[in-house]
């Protein structure tokens, strides 16, 4: 017989639950009953070097190991760990010890690559908090042994009969082989549990154990998911098991410590690491004593930062109404459905609104672990830590806005690595509404670390080094693959936010290029004004922008010459679309025009030769016609006279109403300020009413959807203010000579009663006071 397929004693078998401190309590309590000679953990055996970091005094959990492809690093994988975990509890004991500790599972180099689909992003291999085996595993043994229990949440389950157990009294291997029996039970019901390939992770276990024991004997401890404990403890021989081992693809793969979040471990997170409540995991694992009273007075604490009223009194009556729940409901003692329900009534007086700071600060937490420098990583990677040191940027859990003010040194470097960052996909940064100044020199940015940024790093370190050579290759890449003269346009302002001197040139001539070769006025549209907000970028970051503006110019002229004949014969999806684009391209003009005029001519005074014919042509659609006049309006190129009499023309009897209230929508309609023209232009209104009172009935219901979406954009003090102006109605009396050519307003006239009101304090602050009164009269001369 040979000695594998011999009887043996077996390994001192830990099945625990992943990141439940109980577990890691009674992990801790037997590893020191036992004084086992090497310690067996499940995780990637590639992590096997990065095992003596875990005692650097730098190293902080919650932290992951993770492993990516070499070729691709955004195939990957993570292994969180917390300070609760029994896998850091059993790592961290056999450092302190001096005692070997190794990762038995199935290699990462064919994890990665098993199931493509799941092995991409962050699910491969995370273990289920329930049943310590994959995320996609059908069966959850501790619902099973819940219900068989009475419980109908398995949470509270193993709450009571594990979290809530001391340790310290008894064996301390009792509950490892009570828990073990237990699954035994279950893998003889369910085998696998739905899913094959924790057949293959285990018999490497089983490998890695042999190996273990001919190495120290039968002093070998091995800290698993209790699910897996049925199947170490099956006697197989070690043919069968590499037999399962056989032929399994793999990957060249890298493996480091990376910070992790308590957010990250919660389910609720989009990661299945198997806990809802860290933070109150986390408490429970650090509390020596009394864990109610400590967490509820942390919660008291809470409240009270954000001025809620919370006393001691408070406090007591908590704690005496978590005990009393606990009592009711059976329970050894109060867990975290008893002190939320009496944080609830007592102090939150029965309200979920401060309840939910609670679950979010203190159940789940912000806690993000700290990974030293000398941990291996990309050096994209360590370029970047450099960088958020030297600029005080430390990455966060929470999210924050940091307002930046580019006339500084500090913030203008902070504002190009952020950018940076973006362009390579590292999204730690969006960008966000400035509260203050709307200035180029101001920028208001929503930080946030998440773990998976860790990922992103890596994959972008195959760009480069270093965030700038890195964001340079990458724009050179991007300007080249795009198809789109717009997406040239938009990568060349990010080349300038981001200031990327050396890709400039290539992201321009790529430009160039693809302008030339453009047709479709639209795209030229398009691409317009993110390269005159580019300009703008340039002058306050001064950067040499010459080169950009002749592009930009002469993708001005191209429009002004292709406009009008692109906007004929145009349906009215297509006819809204171009007037978006020719709003963009007024605001683009403006600016563009304030920048290189002496440079370029007249741009502004082409630009507005161009809105008269667009303004004037009968073949273009009324949305634009009547977006071109307002344009010329507001511009100051058109007298309000006129622009009344084209009002006029278009609401006259002959034209048909659909096409007058397409005029109207692009003349006051949207976001363009036109409730505020027809409040203060009352002769505009007038117009607008008279025709619309006009409407034939049977047409009304054609137009009434198009006007109703004009309006409706308007803001409730605009609508309401020109709905009292309506039901005034006209009032030739008050405002007929006012608005001119005889075209009656909705003003209301001299209201001689609300003026006689004024006239006693007009009279003391002129210092009127004349007895005969002669001096009222000339008052309400005034007034009138």
């Amino acid at each position: 017989m040979k000695d594998s397929d011999s009887p043996r004693r077996g390994p001192l078998l830990l099945g625990v639950r992943h990141h439940g401190p109980g577990s890691a309590r009674a992990v801790r309590a037997a590893l020191e009953a036992a004084r086992p000679r090497t310690v067996l953990i499940e995780g990637p055996p590639e992590a096997d070097a990065l095992i003596p970091l875990a005692e650097h005094p730098d190293m902080r959990p919650p932290v992951a190991l993770l492993a990516h492809a070499v070729d691709e690093p955004g195939r990957s994988a993570f292994w969180p760990l917390a300070e609760f975990s029994p896998e850091w509890v059993a790592i961290r004991w056999a450092l302190r010890q001096g005692v070997p500790a190794r990762f038995i599972d199935l290699p990462a180099a064919h994890t990665l690559v098993w199931d493509k689909e799941e092995a991409t992003g962050i699910e491969a291999e995370a273990p289920d908090a329930a049943d310590g085996s994959d995320a996609t595993v059908r069966v959850d043994p501790l619902a099973v042994l819940a219900e068989a229990a009475g419980y109908d949440d398995p949470e509270r389950w193993w709450e009571d009969v594990v979290e809530h157990r001391g340790v310290g009294t008894g064996d301390p291997l009792a509950p490892f082989t009570v828990l073990g029996d237990a699954m035994a039970a279950l893998r003889e019901e369910y085998g696998a549990g739905g899913h094959e390939r924790d057949l293959v992770r285990e018999a490497c276990m089983r490998l890695q154990v042999r190996a273990a024991e001919r190495e120290f004997g039968a002093d070998v401890a091995v800290v698993c998911g209790a699910w897996h404990v049925p199947a170490l403890r099956e006697r197989t021989s070690v043919t069968a098991d590499r037999a399962l081992l056989k032929g399994l693809p793999k990957v060249k793969t890298d493996t480091t410590w990376v910070p992790w979040t308590h957010r990250r471990l919660a389910r609720a997170s989009g990661y299945g690491a198997g806990i809802d409540s860290p933070g109150w995991y986390g408490h429970l694992f650090r509390a020596p004593d009394r864990p109610v009273e400590r967490w509820l007075t942390k919660v008291a604490g809470l409240l009270r930062e954000e001025d809620r009223i919370v006393s001691s009194a408070h406090v007591i009556e908590a704690v005496r109404l978590a005990g009393t729940l606990a009592v009711l409901r059976g329970r050894p003692l109060p867990g975290l459905s008893e002190t939320i329900d009496a944080v609830r009534a007592v102090m939150c007086e029965g309200s979920d609104v401060p309840l939910a700071l609670v679950r979010d600060r203190l159940v789940v937490g912000d806690d993000m672990g700290e990974v030293p420098e000398s941990a291996p990583a990309v050096p994209l990677q360590r370029d970047l830590a450099r960088l958020q040191k030297r600029l005080r940027l430390k990455p966060e859990p929470l999210e924050r806005d940091v307002e930046l003010d580019l006339r500084k040194d500090t913030d203008a470097e902070r504002s190009r690595l952020l950018h940076r960052l973006r362009l390579l996909g590292i999204g730690w940064g969006e960008p966000a509404a400035s509260r203050g100044s709307t200035g180029t020199f101001r920028e208001t940015w929503r930080l946030r670390w998440e773990p998976e940024l860790a990922v992103r790093v890596a994959e972008a370190g195959v760009w480069g080094t270093t965030v700038l050579a890195a964001a340079t290759a990458r724009a050179e890449a991007d300007a080249t693959a795009a198809q789109a003269l717009a997406d040239v346009t938009a990568l060349a302002e990010r080349c300038l936010l981001a200031e990327l001197p050396a890709a400039l040139p290539v992201v321009m001539r790529v430009l160039a290029d693809r302008a030339a070769l453009d047709a479709d006025v639209g795209h030229l549209a398009q691409a317009l004004p993110a390269l005159v907000r580019s300009l703008r970028y340039g002058d306050v970051r001064g950067t040499d922008t010459r080169a950009l503006a002749d592009v930009a110019a002469g993708l001005a002229e191209r429009v002004f010459v292709g406009l009008p004949p692109a906007c004929a014969a145009l349906d009215a999806e297509a006819a809204e679309e171009m007037r978006r684009h020719v709003d963009a391209v007024h605001g683009a003009v403006g600016l563009l025009g304030d920048g290189i005029a002496a440079d370029h001519g007249d741009i502004r005074g082409r630009w507005r030769a161009v809105l008269r014919v667009l303004g004037g042509r009968d073949t273009v659609p009324g949305v634009i016609r009547g977006r071109a006049v307002r344009l010329l309006l507001d511009e100051g190129a058109l007298a309000q006279d006129e622009a009344a009499r084209l009002m006029g023309l278009v609401l006259s009897p002959g034209t048909p109403p659909a096409d007058a209230a397409a005029w109207i929508e692009g003349f006051v309609g949207g976001g363009s300020g036109g409730g505020m023209l027809l409040v203060h232009d009352e002769r505009l209104l007038a117009l607008v009413d008279a025709w619309l009172t006009g409407v034939p009935a049977e047409a009304f219901t054609d137009v009434l959807p198009l006007l109703r979406r004009t309006f409706s954009a308007y803001e409730p003090g605009v609508r309401r203010t020109l709905g009292e102006l309506v039901r005034r109605g006209p009032d030739a009396r008050g405002s007929a000579a006012a608005t001119g050519a005889g075209v009656p307003g909705f003003g209301t006239g001299l209201d001689t009663g609300r003026a006689d009101a004024v006239v006693p304090v007009l009279r003391l602050l002129l210092g009127l006071d004349e007895p005969d009164g002669s001096d009222v009269n000339d008052l309400v001369g005034v007034a009138g």
